[in-house]
């Protein structure tokens, strides 16, 4: 008895060690990144100073620091990602500059242009209102709110992303595209019902979901990029690519968007539907990924069956484009989904995920990269556009699974 008591004894006293050490592993791993992102996000202030509606980093272009102005539907990560550096670090530093910046996007509430509200005023007011409420926050993002649903009709039962698009072949037009991306903008909707006791915001948000998720997925659960609608019937018309390799691809990005909008839906309405639909959504994506963890920039390129679309790039050049910016948005969003699942495979995933974000292989050397964070991100090939290059979404979504993975339990 005496035995088994040491040998018990023993065995408890290893797991607390082996307990310690993950943490202090945790900790020296996320504070190391904290450091980084801290460094490397002051040198971006010092190149684009203060706030003038005309000056939020995007991305290098030319080998130079490139910003857009603020109805650029990137506009509002840079605020956000001050905001998770102050979250982060508790230093007030950061909390001052992530309201200057925040501040500077409030003309914004009234634009009704595009469907990007939702990553232009929440990303940053929502995060403002999350960790340093002001009355004004509030009133600010259900205008927002009010402005974005503006852009639903109730024929098509899904809020219009662009006013208009075009299919590469030139075979397609619509007048009410809806595009993949637009999952990610219902939170702001849903928040601001709740701020507001709106029900029609809650309600837009869910038929866009449930619409979505008739529409927008395959048998397979692979996504569609771009779902023309028909104005006067509401019915889908056609279903091609704009950033995609080809129409009937997936792409990667497209299908990141959509498992962390329906991991959302499920975390803010507790909907059964969207948990299912957001667990076959991750398990697509993480089959076709590679050993790192890091999709190509599209899970079809190159393969039998797809057709590329508007790109005259050589086929082994595409093949070996990743998307960094696609592994963040899934890495954030598979904390969310371990948590509510309670399956520490998504937990564990993601852990490695991010531990490959945060390698030399896609995170930025000290002092490099004009201040972004992670390298080897991709806009819009078919666009030639910001091709292997950082994204200021990528940082965005990279600290925010930081700030998810710091606040989990992970013993």
């Amino acid at each position: 008895m005496k035995i088994h008591k040491i040998i018990f004894g023993l065995l408890f006293l290893s797991l607390l060690v082996c307990t310690s050490c993950k943490d202090d592993l945790k900790t020296s791993f996320i504070e190391d990144n904290v450091t980084f992102s801290t460094n490397q996000i002051q040198a971006i202030l010092d190149k684009v100073g203060e706030p003038t509606g005309k000056n939020y980093p995007r991305t290098i272009k030319d080998g130079k620091l490139s910003t857009t102005n603020m109805y650029d539907w990137t506009s509002g990560f840079f605020p956000g990602s001050l905001w998770y550096l102050y979250e982060l670090t508790g230093d007030s530093t950061w909390k001052s500059k992530a309201e200057k910046w925040t501040s500077s996007l409030e003309p914004l509430k009234t634009f009704t242009g595009h469907h990007d509200l939702g990553f232009m005023m929440y990303c940053s007011y929502g995060n403002a209102l999350r960790l340093a409420p002001r009355p004004e926050y509030k009133d600010i993002i259900i205008e927002s709110a009010n402005s974005l649903a503006s852009r639903f009709d109730e024929r098509t039962q899904v809020i219009k992303s662009w006013n208009h698009h075009k299919s590469w072949d030139g075979e397609s037009e619509s007048f009410y595209p809806v595009i993949i991306d637009n999952m990610m903008n219902l939170e702001m909707l849903l928040e601001a019902s709740k701020l507001s006791g709106n029900k029609r915001l809650y309600d837009i948000a869910v038929a866009h979901a449930n619409t979505t998720l008739k529409n927008h997925f395959r048998d397979d659960f692979g996504s569609y990029h771009v779902v023309h609608y028909d104005t006067i019937t509401g019915a889908p018309i056609t279903k091609v690519t704009a950033q995609g390799y080809s129409d009937n691809s997936t792409w990667a990005r497209g299908q990141a968007w959509a498992v962390y909008g329906y991991t959302m839906m499920y975390r803010e309405t507790k909907d059964s539907i969207y948990l299912n639909t957001a667990i076959k959504l991750m398990d697509y994506y993480l089959k076709n990924l590679p050993e790192d963890l890091v999709p190509l920039w599209d899970f079809n390129v190159g393969q039998e069956g797809y057709t590329p679309q508007g790109v005259s790039y050589a086929v082994e050049f595409r093949e070996k484009l990743k998307d960094a910016s696609a592994a963040a948005i899934v890495c954030s969003a598979l904390f969310d989904l371990g948590k509510l699942t309670n399956d520490k495979r998504y937990i564990d995933i993601g852990i490695k995920m991010l531990e490959s974000l945060a390698s030399p292989s896609y995170r930025a050397q000290l002092g490099s990269n004009d201040g972004f964070l992670l390298m080897h991100s991709v806009g819009s090939i078919p666009h030639h556009s910001e091709i292997d290059v950082p994204l200021v979404y990528a940082d965005y979504y990279f600290l925010e699974a930081l700030v998810r993975y710091k606040r989990l339990d992970t013993k």
